[in-house]
């Protein structure tokens, strides 16, 4: 590898659902000195995520799920407010995410505006995710959402008013980092 990183090893510790690897690369530090790094990342694939929101309603749509990884560390039931989001699974981000507005909730949108990329947890994991928003209006809905029974969603489908976005921020309800981000740009631009 070019620059101040060099991989030296790499090794595969569990492939399942994601891949952890370990590595261990030769760093050379900015004052030169060189020392040898180990490191074990978790590579799931990159995701997206999208703001559904209603000009015309000033409403915005988001999900309620549960999330084993939330009840492990002791919120409540395990269940989250999101944004609708999913893996890319080896599709183009824009085409993945209008995929999974449709499966989680049952709108069916042509045109996805992207507005950010970024990594998510870039300390131990590979995944960037892709920041859309899209528009949506009752037309589109085409059935009832709730996610695919043989990915093994249960999806709840939940609106909120533009007025309510400060609300769900300030008052910690929304504990999830896509989610934050994405209603931080709602309070931007559409409150």
């Amino acid at each position: 590898m070019a620059g101040r990183v060099k991989i030296v090893e790499e090794t595969t510790l569990y492939k399942g659902w994601s891949t952890l690897k370990r590595f261990v690369i030769d760093y050379t530090r900015r004052d030169g000195r060189k020392e040898e790094q180990i490191r074990e990342i978790y590579n799931s694939g990159d995701g997206a995520a999208v703001l559904l929101y209603n000009p015309k309603e000033k409403k915005i749509l988001l999900i309620r799920q549960f999330r084993l990884p939330v009840l492990l560390h002791g919120h409540k039931d395990g269940f989250i407010i999101e944004c609708c989001a999913g893996m890319l699974d080896e599709l183009h981000p824009e085409e993945a995410i209008i995929k999974e507005i449709k499966e989680e909730t049952g709108y069916k949108v042509k045109d996805v505006t992207k507005i950010y990329e970024a990594f998510a947890t870039p300390g131990a994991h590979m995944e960037k995710i892709h920041f859309y928003t899209a528009k949506y209006d009752t037309s589109m809905k085409m059935y009832s959402g709730g996610g695919e029974l043989s990915e093994q969603e249960d999806i709840e489908i939940l609106e909120y008013g533009y007025d309510e976005i400060p609300a769900l921020l300030q008052s910690g309800s929304i504990m999830d980092a896509k989610t934050i981000i994405l209603l931080q740009w709602a309070w931007r631009e559409l409150v």
